[in-house]
């Protein structure tokens, strides 16, 4: 089936009035001029469907709100539904192991192992490429057995390394953390102080840290394993990620720790909603600045997928490479950092995994191995060929 009549956006360039030919769920050829028949694009664009390495949002569906507990079909359903409206095909689900949590919370022991175990299951039946992002707490000692059982059962498909201790990393303005901890909770700022304060007294001693890091990378290289690393603010700790093994940094707090992990080879990766709004939330490194330093790569949902297709549109009115070059970040750059070799691009052998765009900006379809996952009702698709997913 021939989809003609595209602007269409190649790894490289952009096409005007392009056409593309998908069979058997694969693009077999590309064309840089309209086709007759086949479904008439009328100049909207065609992208890659976007790989999103980093989304949190499945564990805010599962408890939406404080222990209110929705079942992992209806959380991970709604989820679906929302990340292909937004040209979103290949998601990693974000589920994190972290030591402060009491059990019944969402990311306590048991609770991110049933969830882990209960994903990979329910995905079978999604629309969208469901894969698992374990987020791990490199403090959290006894759980790094379960992480272990976890791959080995082939449960996780990324691993991401981190430390929320206030006062370093991601939390370096303590001032900062501080109102937004109180704001978050509906607490005075006194009483959030004390709550981070608090953690910061139980914080875990550099070698016990520098043990577990060595367990989690093991088990990583051991069941072939992306690791990455997140929230990197100090050249101490770029190079020492880099030592283990990661291959991306999530959100480096920092320029100098940006710099120092694109010098050892990694990529980096930042949240789309920094991109689009300009700023972090938490007040540390705008994805603009580090993507007009050359340095960034992988652009992810973070917390809200709406934000990838308006974020590559800002940073394409300063890419080198314009719409093609930022594209790139949320979809070629992904999956080569994470081994996903048969996506990401729209290119010839390559899934048709694509997202039409009308001229609004809004996604009309969005579309996995040539299969409509979402559709507006703006397009004819179906009824020139191509199957809906129900």
């Amino acid at each position: 089936m021939w989809l003609s009549d595209f602007t269409v956006v190649l790894p490289d360039r952009v096409v005007p009035g392009g056409s593309v030919l998908v069979e058997d769920g694969v693009i077999t050829e590309i064309k840089e001029h309209a086709v007759a028949g086949g479904i008439q694009g009328d100049g909207k664009h065609l992208f890659p469907g976007f790989i999103d390495m980093h989304g949190d949002m499945i564990e805010l569906e599962l408890e939406p709100r404080v222990h209110v507990d929705f079942p992992m079909d209806v959380a991970l359903g709604h989820l679906d539904t929302r990340l292909a409206a937004t040209g979103v095909v290949t998601a990693y689900a974000a589920v994190s192991f972290s030591r402060g949590a009491r059990d019944g919370e969402r990311r306590s022991f048991e609770h991110t192992c049933g969830v882990i175990r209960a994903l990979k299951t329910a995905k079978q039946a999604m629309r969208v490429d469901h894969k698992i992002h374990a987020r791990f707490d490199i403090t959290f000692t006894e759980a790094i057995d379960a992480l272990g059982d976890l791959l080995v059962d082939g449960q996780v498909d990324l691993v991401s390394v981190m430390d929320h201790t206030p006062g370093q990393g991601q939390y370096r303005n303590l001032e900062r953390h501080i109102e937004l901890r109180a704001a978050h909770y509906g607490v005075s700022v006194e009483e959030a102080r004390a709550k981070v304060q608090a953690k910061m007294d139980e914080a875990m001693g550099s070698e016990q840290i520098l043990t577990n890091l060595q367990r989690v990378s093991a088990l990583c290289k051991e069941h072939s394993v992306a690791m990455v690393s997140h929230d990197d603010d100090t050249v101490e700790k770029s190079n020492l990620i880099a030592d283990f093994g990661a291959v991306i940094s999530e959100f480096p707090v920092t320029m100098e720790a940006a710099e120092t992990v694109v010098s050892r080879g990694l990529m980096t990766a930042m949240g789309a909603p920094n991109a689009m709004r300009g700023q972090s939330y938490s007040g540390n490194l705008s994805a603009r600045d580090l993507h007009a330093a050359g340095m960034l790569h992988i652009l992810a949902a973070d917390y809200h997928p709406a934000a990838i297709l308006p974020a590559v549109r800002v940073l394409a009115k300063t890419d080198p490479r314009g719409l093609a070059g930022a594209t790139r970040l949320a979809t070629a750059n992904p999956a080569k950092a994470l081994g996903l070799t048969d996506r990401g691009e729209i290119a010839v052998g390559k899934r048709a995994d694509l997202c039409i765009v009308d001229g609004r900006d809004r996604v009309v379809e969005t579309l996995k191995a040539a299969q409509i996952v979402h559709s507006n009702g703006a397009m004819t698709s179906a009824a020139a060929g191509l199957r809906t997913v129900a």
